[in-house]
C-alpha cells in the first residue's frame, strides 16, 4: 500500500487539476505593462549564462575565504563575528546533532504534518553544518550534513499531495542542494555514491513539486514563487545545467506569477504584492527575491540591477514599513491570480518582527555597490546587525555577507 500512495503522491499537478498549461503561459511577457517593461537589458535578454562556478550556490571560493577570516580575526566587536557565534551556537550547527528523521513522507499539513517540526530542524542542520564545514574545515560537520541526507535519501519516499508540498519542496530542496554543493565541491573524502542518493532524491521527490509549480497557471501569493525559483537556480547549479538556470531567470524576470520580480514589487514604489498581507510573508518573498539575485551574482549574473534596482525598492520599502515609519505610499493592485486583491491598506501583522535578510541585500547595494539603502540601514541598526536562525531565510545572513573587507 505504501508503494502506491508513493506513485500518488507523485502525480504531476496538472492531472489533478485537469490543467497542462506549458510553461510559455507562465513566462508570456505580453502580460506586462508598458510601465513594468522598464528599459532593462537584464530585463530584456535572454543571455544569462552561469560560470558554473563551484562551489557556488550562494557562496563561492573567495566568499568562503572572507568568512573563514572573519572567525580567524574573532573581533568582538564585530557585527558578522557575532552573528557567526550565534550560528555556530546553534543546536542545528553542532556536528553531534541528534537526527529527528527520516521519514518515509513529510507534510506541512494533514497526515504527515507531525513530521514537520523535525525535518524542518533535520534539513536545518544540514545546511547549517555544512556552512560550519566549509568555515571550520572541521571534518565531523562534512560527515554529519551526508549523515542526514543520505539517511533521508535512504528513506524518503514522497510529499504527499497537499496544498504545500510545492512550497515545502521549494524551502527543503534548496537546503539539500546547498548542503550538498558545499560539501561536494570541497570535501575530498566524500563518497560519489553518497552524493548520487542524494541527487536521486532530490530528482525524484522534490524536483517533481517545483517543475509542477512552473507548469500550472499562477494560484499562489509571490513568496511561492520566489522560493520555489530560489530552489530551481540552487539544483540547476548543482546540477551543472544550464537551461535550468535560464528557466528560472526567465520566470523571475518576465513571469506571469505573483513570484515573479516585476508582479512582486512595485516599479514605482516598492511595495510587495504581499505588503497588505503581513510583514512575515512579505519579508519571506523579498528574503527570497535577495538570495535569487546573490545565487546568480555568485554565478556572474547581475539580478540585483535588474529594472532598476527593483528589489533594493522591495527591501527599503518593506524595511521603512517595519522599522517604524508609517508615510509609506500603499495602493490595491490586482494581483495574477485575481485571489489576493482585496488588501486596501498595507498590513500591521507581524510589522517589526524581523527577518534574517536585509544584511545581504545591504551587502550587495551599499557595500559592493556604493547605493544608499536608508531604511534597511534602520532596521539593521535596530537589530544590533545581528543575523538569526530562521528557517525560511538565508539565515544569519550578517555573516555570511559581508563584503567590507573584500576588493568586488
Amino acid at each position: 500500500m505504501k508503494n502506491i500512495l508513493g506513485v500518488i503522491f507523485l502525480i504531476p499537478i496538472f492531472l489533478l487539476t485537469g490543467s497542462n498549461k506549458p510553461i510559455d503561459a507562465i513566462y508570456s511577457k505580453s502580460d506586462l505593462s508598458e510601465s513594468e517593461l522598464v528599459k532593462s537589458d537584464t530585463f530584456l535578454t535572454n543571455e544569462y549564462t552561469p560560470s558554473l562556478e563551484h562551489p557556488g550556490i550562494l557562496h563561492n571560493t573567495k566568499s568562503i575565504e572572507r568568512m573563514r577570516a572573519v572567525v580567524h580575526k574573532a573581533n568582538a566587536t564585530d557585527p558578522a563575528y557575532q552573528t557567526y557565534l550565534l550560528m555556530r551556537n546553534d543546536y542545528r550547527a553542532k556536528s553531534d546533532y541528534q537526527l529527528k528523521g527520516p521519514y518515509e513522507y513529510i507534510a506541512r499539513q494533514k497526515d504527515y504534518a507531525w513530521t514537520k517540526r523535525n525535518y524542518e530542524a533535520d534539513f536545518g542542520a544540514a545546511y547549517l553544518n555544512a556552512l560550519m564545514w566549509i568555515i571550520t574545515q572541521d571534518e565531523s560537520h562534512a560527515t554529519k550534513v551526508m549523515e542526514i541526507l543520505t539517511k533521508y535519501a535512504d528513506k524518503l519516499k514522497g510529499i504527499p499531495n497537499h496544498n504545500d508540498a510545492m512550497l515545502l519542496a521549494g524551502f527543503h530542496a534548496f537546503q539539500i542542494a546547498f548542503a550538498l554543493e558545499m560539501v561536494s565541491t570541497t570535501y575530498d573524502k566524500i563518497q560519489q555514491t553518497d552524493v548520487d542518493k542524494v541527487n536521486n532524491m532530490l530528482r525524484n521527490v522534490f524536483l517533481p513539486w517545483l517543475d509542477n509549480f512552473y507548469s500550472i497557471p499562477p494560484f499562489s501569493n509571490g513568496n511561492w514563487g520566489l522560493i520555489v525559483s530560489r530552489a530551481y537556480m540552487g539544483l540547476a547549479i548543482l546540477w551543472n545545467d544550464t537551461e535550468m538556470y535560464k528557466k528560472t531567470i526567465k520566470f523571475v524576470l518576465n513571469g506571469y506569477d505573483n513570484g515573479s520580480f516585476p508582479k512582486y514589487i512595485d516599479v514605482e514604489t516598492g511595495q510587495c504584492q504581499e505588503s497588505g498581507r503581513d510583514q512575515a510573508h512579505v519579508q519571506l518573498g523579498i528574503g527570497a527575491a535577495g538570495s535569487i539575485c546573490e545565487i546568480a551574482y555568485k554565478q556572474g549574473n547581475d539580478l540585483y540591477s535588474a529594472l532598476n534596482n527593483l528589489v533594493m525598492k522591495g527591501y527599503e520599502y518593506t524595511a521603512k514599513f517595519n522599522v517604524g515609519h508609517n508615510n509609506v505610499p500603499f495602493k490595491t493592485w490586482t494581483d495574477v491570480t485575481g485571489k489576493y486583491s482585496g488588501w486596501n491598506t498595507i498590513s500591521p501583522k507581524a510589522r517589526g518582527n524581523y527577518r534574517s535578510i536585509y544584511g545581504l541585500a545591504y551587502n550587495h547595494y551599499v557595500i559592493r555597490k556604493g547605493l544608499n539603502m536608508p531604511y534597511t540601514k534602520e532596521m539593521l541598526d535596530k537589530n544590533n546587525w545581528l543575523g538569526k536562525f530562521d528557517g525560511d531565510c538565508i539565515d544569519f545572513d550578517v555573516f555570511q555577507f559581508n563584503d567590507k573587507d573584500l576588493n568586488n
